[in-house]
């Protein structure tokens, strides 16, 4: 997973660190966090999206290897949150990037990003799934 605050208040992220403690140790089920989107499968996005923040953004998505999927975390990657209406902000994560799972919060409590992100890989395996049946396999 690579994470991206998109311009958020830290509230999403303070509840994300705690998935790497090992209360919920994350990386039991094979979930890592990766510094670089060349080695993501998935891109969980945090904050609004700021119009700062657009093109960095973009340009991890474009950087990961397909099959993407992309995770909304919280309100404000959501619809805005209390900062929708900000003269800096661009808005929601689906007005720049497609996206596969929503998941609301303000803060999301770690065992909803868990869900959240299990829920994103099972969506994987079905397109996959989908995609194998498609062409004959």
């Amino acid at each position: 997973i690579r994470h991206v605050d998109a311009g958020s208040c830290n509230g999403c992220e303070s509840e994300l660190q705690l998935l790497t403690s090992p209360y919920y140790d994350l990386a039991r089920l094979g979930i890592f966090f990766t510094p670089t989107p060349r080695h993501a499968d998935a891109l969980l996005v945090t904050g609004v999206v700021t119009r700062q923040m657009h093109s960095a953004l973009t340009e991890t998505f474009a950087a990961m290897p397909e099959p993407k999927l992309v995770v909304a975390a919280g309100v404000c990657a959501i619809g805005g949150g209390c900062f929708a209406s900000g003269p800096t902000n661009h808005g929601p994560l689906d007005s720049v990037l497609p996206v596969d799972v929503y998941i609301p919060g303000c803060p999301p409590s770690p065992s909803a990003l868990i869900h959240g992100l299990l829920l994103a890989i099972s969506r994987a395996e079905e397109r996959h799934r989908a995609g194998e049946a498609d062409d004959g396999s």
